[in-house]
């Protein structure tokens, strides 16, 4: 009885260590977290650093960018450029309204616009999540016409995804690699020659998406407009559903349940549509143009939240399925103005938060759209916001962070400034945040 008794004792406490692990060492698999909504369900999470406190370490990189951290197991992966291509300032809101864009902390990315390289290179470097060692870095050179982008970015601003099996980077040239978790190449592809170049307004910016064992390549540009199905471990095409010439998007697909099946949802130019996961074929669409779709929908029981974007676009609640144009059956609810440019929205404990783009903070009740709080803060939230412990953490360009408590009325619990520029979105792993500027990794935390 006392041997069976140390037994259960000890099989409690592997469960509890195991729980342990899970709750506080949680996958970042992907741009915005593990369900691609930007919340974390980690406790403990860190409210107040500086450049020279509760900052665990600091990894530079030896390329640019402002793809966001992915985090898997004890490993972190990046991906950045090496080498600078065409870009070009860009007209963003803040000189529209009036505003200074350098006091609000804007600034392009490593240096003058007018610089080019004769040399570009990729790669995808993983760090550990421990440390910050170098465990490993993949190169690639950069192949065909390098895409003019705005000056805010580079050709390295999709983040990577994994499976927890590879890793999968997707370059704005169109080349996509699958590593191991060694870095060691699987397989590689370059869309750009492929199909068409990668020519988009500003350059690629769309991440990929996983769903079961298929990656999906949203490639909505100039030439051709086309959604891509690729074997997560060979490779090989899929499908591929054409959508024309013209249409546009810089934003990331998102795969939600509907129906017993899953649906991909999109934000394009033309407005926003859903799509069977499984084959690419649209299902359904609610027209409404849009010249810049940036923010990446969101789903929370059994809804999709999404902003469009572009100089205070309208937001709004749908329901997924349906066929055809379901403007007027499966909009619950719809904003005119007021979303962010660039950021996505985010829906923690029954509110939706958004960071804008003229330094304005603002908290919607998710079931009916209607305002709870908006307060203006100053600075340029391009990085979308994540959340977790209580806490909505809101990154301004300049290098600062807000950090708010979650609820109906406006509490900012810290506003913690570092001396460099963000504008990638940080990932949530371990009870750390970890934060990617152009040229470093921090992790924040104990």
């Amino acid at each position: 009885m006392r041997s069976m008794s140390i037994r259960l004792s000890t099989l409690a406490l592997i469960v509890a260590l195991g729980f342990t692990a899970v709750l506080h060492a949680d996958n970042w698999p992907q741009w915005r977290g593990p369900a691609s909504i930007g919340t974390s369900a980690e406790t403990g999470l860190p409210e107040r650093w500086s450049d020279t406190e509760n900052i665990a370490w600091k990894a530079p990189l030896r390329g640019l960018g402002i793809s966001s951290p992915i985090v898997w197991g004890d490993t972190v992966f990046v991906t950045s450029q090496v080498g600078r291509g065409a870009r070009r300032p860009g007209n963003h809101p803040t000189l529209v309204q009036g505003g200074s864009p350098a006091a609000a902390g804007e600034r392009g990315l490593g240096g003058s616009a007018e610089t080019a390289d004769s040399k570009v290179s990729f790669l995808v470097t993983a760090l550990s999540r421990i440390d910050g060692r170098k465990l490993w870095e993949y190169e690639i050179a950069a192949e065909g016409v390098l895409a003019e982008v705005h000056d805010k970015h580079n050709l390295a601003s999709a983040s990577p995804v994994t499976d927890g099996q590879r890793v999968y980077a997707w370059f704005g040239t169109g080349q996509t690699v699958a590593l191991d978790l060694t870095g060691k190449l699987i397989w590689a592809r370059h869309l750009g020659r492929e199909y068409a170049p990668f020519d988009i307004n500003w350059g690629h910016s769309s991440s990929p998406a996983l769903f079961n064992d298929t990656l999906v390549l949203l490639c909505y540009h100039q030439p051709t407009a086309y959604l891509l199905g690729v074997d997560a471990a060979s490779g090989k095409t899929r499908w591929r559903v054409e959508r024309g010439k013209d249409i546009n998007s810089y934003s990331t697909p998102l795969v939600v349940p509907s129906a017993g099946s899953s649906e991909l949802i999109v934000n394009s130019s033309e407005g926003i549509s859903g799509h069977n996961a499984t084959t690419g074929v649209l299902l359904w669409h609610i027209q409404e143009p849009n010249r810049f779709p940036i923010p990446m929908p969101l789903f929370h029981d059994g809804t999709i939240y999404t902003s469009r974007g572009y100089r205070s676009g309208p937001y709004m609640a749908i329901k997924p399925g349906g066929k055809g144009d379901v403007a007027k059956s499966h909009v619950l609810w719809r904003t005119d103005t007021g979303a962010p440019y660039v950021s996505s929205l985010i829906h923690y404990n029954g509110l939706l938060y958004m960071a804008g783009d003229v330094g304005v903070l603002s908290a919607m009740d998710a079931k009916t759209g209607q305002r709870v709080w908006q307060e203006r803060t100053g600075g340029v939230f391009t990085a979308s916001p994540v959340a977790g412990d209580g806490k909505i953490y809101m990154l301004s360009e300049d290098g600062q962070t807000i950090v708010l408590a979650a609820g109906p009325t406006p509490r900012v619990l810290a506003r913690n400034r570092l001396n460099i520029r963000q504008l990638a979105s940080p990932a949530i792993s371990g009870g750390r945040l970890f934060v990617r500027t152009d040229n470093a990794v921090y992790a924040i935390g104990k």
